[in-house]
């Protein structure tokens, strides 16, 4: 266990509850898992994919898609972005043995740093066709076609998953914005509601950029009367050695990175949960809303 005062103290620390502490670094690998991943483009736009027929599963159209959206500046860092976006993890034997099996998508923008060294051609609405001609172009030349699509966004790519919600309500089956509190109108979410889309809304009430209180508290009513939702919002965000997350690059961001504990399975490390409301972690979860709309198609 590291000492508090080694690094730079988060400005919640203050706030921590009795016998908590500090924890700077997931503790899941970084890379491990790469070599699962291939790399291939459309039309100018990079990608990375799994594919879980390449590792022991039969060739069927019944697997669901994982789409993962990185956050801003992710795209520089090649290949680490697969990590960074959240679904390096999601290849491991554990993570797809709980799904049954998924297809993993990467999308990579086409970011850049200009000459004043800020990151340019981040996530915004100028991608919106073009990520969703890459999606369907993915499924057409890599699957035998996928059954549930699911979005996942970490941070900036959090408020895209909103927009491409948004924009295309009926292209996506489940939405999981990580650490972003961009929620659309109350007729995006009726939009939704009729189309039997659900929401896995995840935000940490301590999160350093956005704010739960103000942008997150006057939605929760509509939120949680959606048909299908599933609101997370933890008073912390942990690491799996059970410290609480801490990442400072400059300013501190443990608890807006949010998606490292979702990569984690929202497990601590000696595989208890770490929060009682998912007691089967992320893909708990989710295996439990695949299986329901399983049983509502037969």
């Amino acid at each position: 266990m590291e000492n508090i005062s080694e690094r730079p103290i988060p400005p919640w620390a203050k706030e921590l509850p009795d016998g908590a502490f500090v924890s700077y670094d997931p503790t899941y690998p970084t890379g491990k898992y790469f070599s699962r991943f291939t790399e291939d483009s459309y039309e100018g736009m990079k990608y990375y994919f799994y594919d879980p027929t390449a590792h022991g599963y039969p060739e069927k159209k019944e697997y669901p898609l994982l789409i993962f959206l990185h956050g801003t500046s992710n795209a520089l860092v090649g290949e680490l972005c697969i990590n960074y976006s959240g679904a390096e993890m999601f290849s491991s034997d554990d993570y797809q043995k709980d799904l049954g099996g998924a297809y993993i998508l990467v999308p990579l923008a086409n970011e850049y740093k200009d000459e004043d060294g800020k990151v340019q051609g981040f996530w915004d609405e100028s991608y919106i066709e073009p990520v969703m001609a890459l999606i369907d172009d993915f499924i057409d030349k890599h699957s035998d076609g996928v059954k549930e699509k699911i979005l996942l966004g970490n941070s900036s790519g959090a408020r895209f998953t909103f927009t491409l919600g948004q924009h295309y309500p009926e292209k996506f089956d489940i939405l999981v914005p990580v650490g972003n509190s961009d929620i659309p109108s109350d007729e995006t979410i009726d939009k939704w509601d009729e189309l039997g889309v659900t929401l896995f809304l995840a935000l940490s009430k301590h999160d350093e950029i956005l704010s739960y209180e103000t942008q997150v508290v006057p939605r929760l009513e509509r939120l949680k009367a959606m048909k299908h939702s599933f609101i997370f919002t933890p008073d912390w965000t942990y690491n799996g050695d059970r410290g609480v997350a801490s990442i400072n690059f400059g300013y501190e961001m443990g608890q807006h990175c949010l998606m490292n504990g979702v990569q984690t399975n929202l497990m601590f490390d000696d595989g208890t949960p770490m929060y009682d409301q998912l007691p089967n972690g992320f893909t708990g979860w989710l295996k439990e809303e695949l299986d329901k709309r399983m049983k509502v198609c037969q």
